[in-house]
């Protein structure tokens, strides 16, 4: 089981650079970044968390940006989206960017992917709120044509252009890994149809050994190969104990949460996650 942290990339927080590169030395396998374009004042949407919606959320750098910087300070750390919001963003654009970042990283990007939570914000987009998961799968089915055809074309009844060249294509073949966020069966549905991984998040009802049993069964009922579909679960608990049950069901990867604190903060929290990393 690989170990690596989420962290909301804030114009206030640490260096990202430094956070990577403080990563890759004390052997964490990987970077994810959060995030969101805007927010708006409205708050019409409730935070799902509850209560007032944290600062974090209104400050992220653009995750790209953001994972270029942590990609030109290390080596080996994996660079991922955590999530990105599809609906939210043009496909032939974010292709571009998914292809550009997996190149100049010499091929360690990881796209996770999700719908959202935020109405207005991506109504400020231009997407309806009840149709962003009928979007998300046109665009991700779009990027795959992007990534893999040398003249690739796509018509959908939200994304539609004719043959177009577009480079560089992904170092990755036939391009990143896509992970998909969320808990419910329409979820593993859409995994097993256009993604190669699950990108759960570690919620109180969320037990490691039947969430592989639902996802293998997922996958058998739509002619799947189970072995071809990982398990990445986004804000795992920090303790050797209640982590041992993920690596006994064969969880691929679990994301630690970088809190949102100063950066002498960050660095001594991601110590106290060495004892994990060789429990």
């Amino acid at each position: 089981m690989q170990f690596g942290v989420f962290y909301f990339p804030t114009d206030y927080g640490i260096d990202i650079g430094e956070l990577a590169s403080a990563l890759e030395t004390r052997g964490f396998e990987s970077l994810f970044v959060c995030e969101h374009t805007h927010i708006p004042v409205s708050r019409r949407s409730p935070f799902p968390g509850g209560g007032e919606l944290p600062k974090r959320y209104s400050h992220t750098h653009d995750p790209f940006v953001a994972l270029s910087f942590a990609a030109a300070a290390t080596q080996r750390l994996k660079l991922g989206t955590g999530i990105a919001l599809v609906p939210q963003r043009d496909p032939i654009i974010t292709a571009k960017s998914v292809a550009s970042l997996d190149q100049l990283s010499n091929g360690r990007f990881v796209f996770a992917i999700g719908g959202g939570w935020n109405a207005e914000e991506m109504e400020n987009h231009g997407t309806r709120y009840e149709a962003r998961f009928k979007l998300l799968r046109e665009r991700v089915l779009a990027m795959k044509a992007l990534w893999t055809r040398e003249e690739a074309e796509f018509h959908g009844d939200f994304v539609n252009f004719d043959p177009v060249w577009i480079y560089p294509k992904p170092k990755q073949k036939p391009h990143p890994p896509i992970l998909l966020g969320g808990e419910t069966d329409h979820t593993l549905k859409r995994v097993v149809e256009f993604c190669d991984g699950w990108f759960p998040r570690a919620r109180c009802d969320w037990e490691p050994r039947s969430a592989v049993a639902r996802l293998r069964r997922a996958a058998g009922n739509a002619g799947r190969d189970p072995s071809s579909l990982s398990i990445t679960v986004f804000n795992a608990p920090a303790d050797a104990s209640a982590l041992a049950p993920y690596r006994e069901a064969g969880i691929d990867r679990v994301l630690l949460e970088v809190p949102d604190l100063d950066r002498d903060s960050i660095l001594r929290k991601l110590d106290t996650y060495l004892p994990l990393l060789s429990a």
